[in-house]
């Protein structure tokens, strides 16, 4: 009988990926996105440098895992930080959870990394979202911290107690263009239109003028 390689151990346990792809291929074409999702994996490199490499790619989503939340919180603020300042980049969504793992051929397993997914599935474009033991970290740092309450997630029974981090500075909701998630970095942006939503180029415009209920429902 083959012998099992598995072991258990503990992990802070991230998600992080990019809020507009998807759009970005529908709108701008593969090609489009591909690039961007080539500078998001030179950020991920970056910041992860002298750290554990992702364990995955899922997309255009990296599955982090550091040793503590203290270690996770100082990588991704470095990451986040730096992707707030990529004008090429949407805004990110991020999930953070801390507990056992199983460590399985260079990959993780269990319940703490199923409700990391769920929590980043959770968050909206700019936002960092975790559990306890990452927000209490965050506050011994002196980074500010938002307190949700219990939060219920997808396909786990319990009610999480959940928190928002602002590692990076918070996205104003009246200048993320619904479409592609990118966020409006400078003041000299102006919207396409006096009111409604604000639109990085034409081709968002126009494809939220098409079906905007289609991008009035993503996150």
């Amino acid at each position: 009988m083959r012998q099992r390689q598995d072991s258990d151990t503990s992990a802070t346990v991230a998600f992080v990926d990019i809020a507009g792809f998807s759009a970005i291929a529908d709108v701008y074409g593969d090609g489009a996105a591909l690039d961007v999702l080539e500078v998001f994996e030179g950020m991920v490199r970056d910041a992860l440098s002298g750290y554990e490499p992702p364990i995955k790619w899922i997309g255009d989503e990296a599955m982090l895992s550091f040793s503590d939340p203290d270690t996770a919180i100082q990588v991704l603020g470095t990451l986040l930080h730096a992707c707030r300042k990529e004008p090429r980049l949407p805004l990110t969504r991020t999930g953070l959870n801390h507990g056992p793992v199983v460590r399985r051929e260079g990959d993780l397993f269990g319940s703490t990394v199923n409700i990391a997914a769920r929590i980043a599935a959770l968050a909206m474009p700019g936002q960092l979202l975790a559990t306890r033991s990452i927000a209490e970290a965050a506050i011994a740092r002196g980074i500010v911290v938002r307190n949700l309450g219990m939060v219920a997630l997808r396909s786990v029974a319990d009610e999480v107690p959940l928190y928002e981090i602002e590692l990076a500075p918070s996205a104003d909701p009246a200048w993320i263009d619904p479409v592609c998630k990118m966020h409006a970095p400078y003041s000299a942006y102006r919207r396409a239109a006096p009111q409604g939503p604000w639109f990085c180029s034409p081709q968002c415009e126009e494809a939220y003028r098409r079906s905007p209920q289609t991008y009035q429902l993503t996150r």
